[in-house]
């Protein structure tokens, strides 16, 4: 269900809160209005801290406007004509706001998002469900809200017996001052007469006989106070600590692998609102119990009574320190990764948060955060608390970064936006590991102090793995050990160990995910397309996709050791493949155009029961990067017989002279794209227009593509039409034309 539909059932403070995020900034009915257009945008692939995304933003400024636009123009009728002009008011006023500064609008619109969102899975998690059975999540969000509110009662409850364990040792000291009063009586009796003395000392023996039992009884009762207050927040520190392990090491941590898979281009981990507000409120109620337990053990020392009361007291003091230092040093997060594969003298950025910041108000004295880059052996020594003081593997220029604090959205972090990694000093490195294996961690730390300095803390965070490279050529070779690391890392483990060897079918979903979000498309690898990579992969035959199931893939077999036969690597061809169709087949892959994965021999089955002039596009054998098209027609050296032709591969020097719709266009051979659809059909919408007429007495030049081979008699130029040359496979100067090699029939 839309989140807006949702949204529109809230009640009570959920619905004011709600409705507080709107105003002259963004209004309500904008909102309403646009709602599935707004929940369709991909607003959270806009970096806010990068300049160089305000083009972006600007785009989805003027869409939105646009879309407002296109909204008042529908309305008719008399309500209709207000409506109208409300939402041309609306546009008008967006523009003048955010016209200069788009980034804000998509800040706001992302604030309002995710807050909505948290207010109605809040609201959905505290009305009881009727009928049918909630989902996981809903259900783990309930009991992590049940848990919060048995904490406040908790908290609540103790709070109330301190207080009262306060006002009856206020009034047990009233006592006591009593009986020191009556005993200096006694004593100053000494000084009167025998007859006055045994007149007024039986009533003051007795009245201090009184005031002694009363409290001799009511210190036993204050120590039981105290005991029993001990005990409860023995009872809230332990439900604490259990709230505090879900949140930290169930929520965080997978919200940390979501991020991991993220750089492998799996769904965006997700905002952290939600899980900065468990962390709050966590905060919230440790701190108001920390501050509990320092007033029983001032009231102690106030009234020492003797008992293990003092034992109990400092073994709840250190636990409630131990459990704030947790949660501190786990809540220093990093929410903006640096980029995995790092080129030296490049700007990057990355972005750390510190998720209880605004709620210990540590933005009171915005601490400094400083990045250092530290290698693998470096990382393992700092995670076993040996001395790394000092210690890096390189230096980063403007590695320093105050954090600063966001009132509306109540978040406090450091933006580092113009780092840059001016050397890197590398380790020896072990067998057969390239330069770009060698993974190495950006270090984040920082010192800050809450309540009033009485306590320090010194946080540190590490970056996911970088591989850091000079030059742009060892980029896919980084970006497999990256893309290795992040998805088949254990949770917990010693940096940055990963296993040799994986099944393939978990490989599969790694390069699958790779693979839709490099092309940005839904259409991902079909089970067709994985079996011809394993056959690839293993040097295998068989079309049984079960054959390969239990079968595994060594990192060698990966990124280090050639394909039989080849001079590149399985990852370097598959990499090949991605980076072609995102520049320029990004279209024909997701129109279903192009089969691709695809072998000579499986092309020639497929085409020759197809008409002559069909053809398909598949993925070449033997070049990186290079795609090629098979086509059957008649052997010219022998009438009636038929055969599958294959053109020379093209690569993307090819197609940034002439697109591969315009050079099938250019192909009159080519009638149906496999099985059988006219290639008009399917690649017409993609053709380059036709130039304009001759101007000034000129013509101008137009380049098309032969094939010697299957070309036409040239038309008269004098038709008007466009000359046809050779034009050779890689980019050739038009005065010297190379003809298209094709491979030998098959």
């Amino acid at each position: 269900m839309a989140v807006w539909i949702q949204a529109q059932q809230l009640q009570g403070d959920a619905l004011h809160q709600m409705q507080s995020l709107y105003g002259q900034h963004f209004p309500i009915e904008v909102r309403h209005y646009l709602s599935q257009w707004i929940e369709g945008q991909l607003w959270d692939a806009i970096d806010l801290e990068n300049p160089q995304e305000e083009f972006k933003a600007k785009r989805l400024l003027d869409s939105l406007i646009q879309e407002l636009q296109n909204k008042a123009e529908h309305q008719v009728g008399e309500d209709g004509f207000l409506l109208k002009i409300k939402l041309g008011h609306y546009a008008s006023q967006l523009k003048s706001t955010y016209d200069r500064c788009p980034l804000e609008l998509v800040r706001c619109i992302k604030h309002i998002l995710y807050t909505e969102q948290r207010l109605v899975r809040e609201a959905t998690n505290s009305s009881s469900p009727v009928g049918g059975m909630m989902d996981s999540m809903s259900q783990k969000y309930q009991q992590i809200n049940q848990a919060f509110e048995e904490l406040r009662l908790l908290t609540q409850d103790t709070e109330n017996d301190l207080r009262k364990l306060q006002h009856n040792q206020e009034y047990f000291i009233i006592q006591y001052q009593e009986s020191l009063r009556i005993q200096a009586q006694l004593t100053s009796l000494a000084t009167l007469p025998p007859a006055d003395r045994q007149l007024r000392e039986p009533a003051l023996l007795s009245k201090r006989a009184t005031v002694e039992a009363w409290l001799t009884r009511e210190a036993n009762t204050l120590q039981k106070y105290r005991l029993d207050l001990a005990e409860k927040h023995q009872k809230t520190l332990q439900l604490l600590r259990k709230q505090q392990t879900i949140i930290l090491d169930d929520e965080l941590i997978q919200w940390k692998r979501r991020q991991q898979l993220a750089g492998n281009g799996g769904p965006p981990e997700g905002g952290l609102d939600i899980l900065q507000s468990w962390c709050e409120k966590l905060a919230e109620t440790i701190w108001q119990n920390r501050q509990q337990i320092r007033r029983a053990e001032h009231l102690r020392q106030q009234l020492p009574i003797p008992g293990p009361i003092e034992e109990l007291l400092n073994e709840l003091n250190s636990t409630i320190t131990d459990i704030i230092s947790a949660l501190v040093t786990s809540t220093f997060i990093i929410e903006k990764q640096p980029p995995q594969v790092l080129k030296t003298q490049t700007k990057f950025a990355a972005t750390v948060r510190l998720l209880v910041g605004g709620k210990l108000n540590v933005h009171m004295n915005p601490p400094q955060v400083k990045a250092t880059i530290i290698s693998e052996q470096q990382a393992k020594a700092l995670l076993k608390n040996e001395n790394t003081r000092n210690d890096s593997s390189g230096e980063i220029l403007n590695n320093n970064c105050v954090m600063e604090y966001h009132q509306t959205t109540g978040t406090l972090s450091a933006h580092f936006r113009n780092m840059s990694l001016k050397r890197i000093k590398r380790s020896d490195r072990r067998g057969a590991e390239s330069v770009t294996e060698e993974k190495f961690t950006i270090l984040f730390e920082s010192q800050f102090s809450v309540g009033s300095n009485e306590l320090v803390f010194q946080v540190k965070t590490l970056s996911l793995p970088v591989v850091v490279i000079v030059h742009g050529s060892q980029d896919n070779n980084a970006t497999a050990t990256v893309l290795w690391d992040n998805a088949f890392a254990e949770p917990g483990r010693v940096p940055f160990l990963v296993p040799d060897k994986v099944l393939w079918p978990q490989l599969c979903d790694a390069i699958n995910m790779k693979y839709k979000a490099e092309v940005q498309s839904n259409r991902g690898l079909s089970e067709e397309n994985l079996v011809f990579l394993a056959q690839k992969a293993f040097s295998s035959s068989s079309n049984n996709p079960d054959d390969y199931r239990s079968m595994t893939m060594t990192w060698s077999q990966f990124n280090r050791e050639s394909l039989p036969g080849r001079n590149f690597t399985f990852w370097q061809w598959f990499d090949g493949v991605m980076e072609l169709t995102k520049k320029h087949l990004k279209p024909h892959w997701n129109d279903g155009a192009i089969l691709g994965f695809v072998n000579k021999q499986q092309a020639q089955d497929m085409l020759m029961s197809k008409p002559n002039g069909t053809f398909l596009l598949r993925f070449s054998d033997s070049e990186i990067g290079g795609i090629t098209i098979a086509w059957v027609a008649e052997n010219p050296n022998k009438a009636g017989e038929r055969m599958v032709w294959n053109l020379m591969p093209y690569t993307t020097k090819d197609f940034s002279i002439r697109s591969l719709a315009d050079r099938i266009s250019d192909l009159n051979h080519l009638l149906f794209l496999y099985p059988d659809r006219p290639k008009d059909e399917v690649f017409s919408k993609y053709y380059t227009p036709p130039l304009s007429k001759a101007v000034d007495g000129y013509v101008k030049p137009q380049i098309k593509q032969v094939v010697p081979e299957f070309a036409t008699a040239n038309p008269d130029p004098a038709s008007g039409n466009p000359t046809y040359m050779d034009q050779g496979a890689s980019p050739a100067p038009v005065n010297h034309p190379h003809t298209y090699g094709i491979y030998p029939p098959m």
